[in-house]
């Protein structure tokens, strides 16, 4: 197949949907199909333009037998509702001149990645001019996201608009998948018929990511000794996560020596994070890793914290939950529990309700006093990804999936 991928986000981003929209562009030209992708130049989780690139420009490249197109993009050195709908739309226009270059290669489908969904007019209309199959991956609900969270300028009136917009774009393509059963449910209620809709969740390599039997360097170069208690969060620091709420954790839980928070990423809050957590003797920021050292880091944890806030929780699915399960470390997550990550959590982790900081801390101490308890979470986590994450499973099924649609073309 000749396979067109417009997405904002690609690799080299470390993190969230660059990371899994380059994997899976590997997987398939490695796989025999020819891809293009047409994408942004790589800023994120820092939001800002990495070495080597830059934000006003038109670029082509190839890696790893793959043409590349990068399109201009502007990136807000602090994000807000309105400069993230500016962000968002500076790559949709941009990304028209290279749509057009792409008319006569004629691809067998073009798989359109949201965020951002203000580039699916456009993917539809290059579906329709060049006979493509079209095709909607969501890895997150990012007008309602923003609605809830109070990022949205003009309120609910815009957004009711915005929300028939959208509709009726959904509609327009011939498949749409996203990362979750409750996001699927989603779909259906915005009225997207259930033979349109398939599960394509966020996936790990089982064989990357895995248990070490062996301490974790980081533990030696940190100069933490093997009886600390690491809490680890690991990925972006944005205002989804109430991250806030960590640190208050962390500050209730100063006097105890044994128990070390240490955050690791990057994103549009942990400026602010850095700022509440000063003075904190047990807190430690670290930079984004680079991919050859996150099993190291996923294995520094003695408990993974991932932090949600409630009127998020079913609009995304974290993907870092699939790293911490397949680590073999023990989970805290803040979620309700009808909710998809509650859902999985409540199987293989402990649950507490989100911005809830009393329980937070308490489920810290809870773990933090039981080794034996840790251990079993840790395998029952690992025992999940391997179950219904790993990475040749998934991406060999979606493969399977976009043959069906396109007829093997």
């Amino acid at each position: 197949m000749r396979i067109l991928i417009l997405g904002l986000n690609f690799q080299p981003e470390p993190v969230s949907t660059g990371k899994y929209t380059g994997e899976l562009a590997r997987y398939l030209s490695a796989a025999g199909h020819e891809v293009r992708v047409i994408t942004a130049p790589p800023y994120y989780p820092q939001w800002k333009i990495q070495n080597g690139y830059r934000g006003w420009q038109y670029r082509t490249e190839v890696w790893r037998g793959i043409q590349i197109q990068r399109c201009p993009v502007w990136v807000p050195r602090r994000p807000t509702g309105l400069t993230r709908l500016m962000h968002l739309a500076s790559f949709a226009l941009s990304s028209i001149p290279s749509l057009i270059s792409q008319l006569g290669w004629k691809p067998s489908l073009i798989l359109c990645i949201a965020p951002t969904f203000m580039n699916a007019p456009f993917a539809l209309l290059f579906a329709r001019l060049t006979g493509a199959k079209a095709w909607l991956h969501i890895q997150d609900f990012e007008l309602e996201a923003a609605v809830k969270l109070g990022m949205m300028p003009g309120g609910q009136s815009l957004a009711g608009i915005l929300e028939l917009f959208e509709r009726a774009i959904m509609n327009g393509f011939h498949r749409l998948s996203t990362i979750s059963k409750r996001m699927i449910e989603r779909l259906h209620k915005k009225g997207v018929p259930s033979r349109k809709t398939c599960l394509f969740p966020n996936w790990v390599d089982t064989n990357l990511i895995y248990p070490m039997l062996e301490e974790s360097l980081f533990r030696a170069s940190f100069g933490l000794d093997s009886e600390k208690i690491i809490i680890l969060y690991a990925g972006t620091m944005g205002k989804k996560q109430g991250m806030e709420n960590l640190i208050a954790a962390a500050r209730t839980l100063r006097d105890r020596t044994d128990i070390q928070f240490i955050l690791c990423g990057d994103g549009a809050v942990r400026a602010e994070l850095e700022t509440l957590s000063d003075g904190l003797p047990n807190v430690r920021f670290l930079p984004v890793q680079p991919f050859e050292k996150l099993n190291q880091l996923l294995n520094l944890a003695d408990i993974h914290i991932l932090l949600q806030k409630a009127d998020a929780a079913d609009l995304v699915m974290p993907s870092k939950l699939s790293g911490m399960l397949a680590s073999g470390r023990a989970v805290i997550a803040t979620a309700n529990p009808e909710t998809e990550l509650g859902r999985v959590v409540a199987q293989v982790g402990v649950l507490v309700p989100p911005e809830n900081v009393d329980a937070l801390t308490g489920a810290i101490l809870e773990l933090a006093a039981s080794r034996d308890q840790r251990i079993e979470l840790g395998k029952k986590g690992r025992d999940f990804a391997l179950t219904h994450w790993d990475s040749e499973l998934i991406l060999a099924q979606f493969e399977k999936d976009l043959r069906d649609l396109t007829g093997g073309e």
